[in-house]
């Protein structure tokens, strides 16, 4: 089964034709798609979305890059929302969360600060209600790192991976899962490469970011990416691994499940 495990479809660069956008990916044999929420302004977005298309999955969780704007009671909403959700068999992890350190506004002081107390009430928010989390790990390995080591017994994904082997095997050692996705792609990028290549598919899940990171085939000025995309990218794992996809789609849907453990029910 081939799923996107992390995509943006509510993005406003899919306002003028996310049905045509959802018709391609399941066309091109997607048949999970997981949306992430960012902030509170867009939770009920992304479940009423989820419900609206085929194989449609939903997170909720208060994004790194939105946590300088955000405001206590957003935690409380979450949690609220939360709640509730879990009667929605579409409801499957809190996310996106985790810390961002290369945007340097938010990489010191009082705004780092406050994206690790959003971490790390988000990760006490998924211990609750036993739910795995999707992780924002953007030069911050080690720090989410450090947080996941306290919070033994949550599993999820570390979303668009780009760190050493080292923390690649410190994911892997707590039963993460690394998104690969269209960064991949590209020859250049030599570590998530030797990651793709080297780790097991027990280790690895399939994601576009959908509208962003798109891969090394999608060319200027159109440089959209879409969830239907996620087939490429399965395609070019297996070439790099030197398999099949089928081989590939399948043994990274099997991750998904394991660390996904709600998207097994709602993909039956």
């Amino acid at each position: 089964m081939l799923i996107d495990t992390h995509c943006h479809l509510d993005a406003a660069e899919f306002d003028a034709d996310r049905e045509h956008v959802v018709a391609d990916a399941m066309a091109a044999g997607v048949r999970g798609i997981v949306i992430p929420a960012i902030a509170r302004f867009n939770f009920e977005t992304v479940r009423d979305l989820a419900h609206a298309v085929p194989g449609g999955v939903y997170a909720l969780g208060i994004h790194p890059l939105y946590v300088e704007s955000a405001w206590d009671d957003d935690l409380a909403a979450l949690r609220g929302a939360v709640e509730q959700a879990m009667a929605d068999p579409r409801f499957v992890a809190i996310g996106e969360i985790g810390l961002d350190f290369f945007v340097k506004d938010i990489a010191s002081g009082a705004a780092r600060e406050k994206q690790e107390r959003y971490y790390a009430a988000q990760l006490d928010l998924a211990a609750e209600f036993n739910l795995p989390v999707l992780l924002h790990v953007r030069r911050s390995q080690d720090i989410i790192l450090k947080y996941l080591r306290q919070h033994k017994g949550l599993t999820g994904i570390a979303h668009a991976f780009n760190g050493s082997e080292q923390q690649a095997r410190g994911f892997a050692d707590l039963g993460y899962a690394l998104g690969i996705g269209g960064a991949m792609t590209f020859e250049r990028a030599l570590q998530i490469r030797r990651h793709a290549k080297d780790l097991g598919l027990e280790h690895l899940v399939l994601e576009t970011d959908a509208p962003d990171i798109p891969p090394a085939w999608l060319h200027a000025p159109n440089r959209r990416n879409t969830p239907a995309q996620v087939a490429g990218v399965a395609r070019a794992l297996a070439d790099l691994r030197g398999g099949e996809a089928a081989a590939v789609i399948a043994g990274t849907a099997a991750t998904a499940m394991r660390v996904l453990p709600r998207l097994a029910h709602a993909l039956g």
